[in-house]
């Protein structure tokens, strides 16, 4: 260790090594992003100010947008950065911050799934009720909630890596700064980051799962007493975008956080992670609105605002 020199600054490996590739990777990911950008920020708008969706399920995938928006945002431009410039060059602070700034997103997007259950718990078994349980107050108690546990966790992680040395290898496998390819490439103990990231990451996990489990246990139970004809189907529609996008979400998530081993140095890792940091920001808008009556209703409405010919 005396003899090797401390590391400043890391290089990313980014997507892809031929430069037959980068163009096209190039044209397809800020695509993406775009639409990420237009297609969430859109969501947002409706929400604020369409009174019709005034309500704690739409107040909740408001903010999931936000997130989403902020997730893409930290990944998809350092991308579109490495690959026009061929550089993947970061300095170990820019690297850290965005390792706070992306844990803050997920853990906070896991919370708030788990809170979106509940919220979907209290719509459909007790609607009577719905009303008074789901204040607004309630909910950005709730949200407030879900920002502070988020912040918490971060700073955990992220306070836990400035001990660390990087005197080996530079290169982190991945497209951004995330911890398990950073812990990785420490020359230092990282035992202690590695059990902060079980303890906290296995406790975050089981509560919001378990938060989720039985919400929807008993939402099934609630449905399968409806009688009514089409009762059913329209409370699985509501349902299910959010089992969609959990099981997106913690499928990848999962796989990227919990196999802390050599595994990490393959390709095939990168494309787990693209799927909760560039699929899923582009895709929940379009799980949640394709059949949400609301959402589209919205849409039409302030498409004849701003084109009145149309209507």
């Amino acid at each position: 260790m005396g003899n090797q020199t401390i590391l400043k600054d890391l290089f990313l490996s980014g997507l892809s090594d031929l430069p037959a590739l980068r163009l096209p990777l190039f044209l397809i990911f800020l695509l993406i992003y775009l639409l990420t950008l237009i297609w969430n920020s859109l969501i947002i708008v409706l929400i604020a100010t369409d009174s019709h969706l005034y309500v704690p399920m739409y107040f909740f995938l408001g903010n999931l947008a936000g997130l989403d928006l902020c997730c893409s945002s930290l990944t998809i431009p350092r991308m579109l950065f490495d690959l026009h410039s061929r550089q993947r060059r970061i300095t170990l602070p820019a690297c850290l911050t965005q390792v706070f700034f992306f844990t803050f997103c997920t853990t906070s997007e896991v919370f708030l799934l788990a809170v979106m259950s509940y919220d979907r718990y209290t719509a459909i078994c007790q609607p009577l009720h719905y009303t008074q349980i789901m204040r607004w107050e309630v909910c950005v108690e709730l949200v407030s909630i879900v920002g502070c546990l988020g912040l918490t966790n971060s700073l955990v992680h992220t306070l836990n890596t400035f001990h660390l040395t990087f005197c080996g290898s530079d290169i982190i496998e991945s497209f951004f700064c995330d911890l398990p390819q950073l812990l990785q490439i420490s020359c230092g103990d990282i035992y202690i980051n590695v059990l902060l990231l079980f303890i906290f990451g296995g406790s975050i996990t089981i509560v919001c799962l378990a938060l989720t489990f039985l919400s929807y246990v008993y939402i099934f139970k609630t449905v399968l007493k409806i009688k009514v004809e089409g009762g059913r189907s329209k409370v699985f529609s509501t349902c299910a975008p959010h089992l969609t996008v959990m099981s997106i979400f913690y499928g990848s998530v999962f796989f990227n956080y919990f196999q802390l081993n050599e595994s990490h140095r393959f390709a095939g890792n990168k494309v787990v992670s693209m799927f909760y940091t560039v699929i899923l920001p582009i895709l929940n808008p379009l799980i949640y609105s394709l059949r949400n009556q609301d959402i589209r209703r919205a849409s039409r409405d302030g498409l004849k605002k701003i084109l009145p010919n149309t209507a």
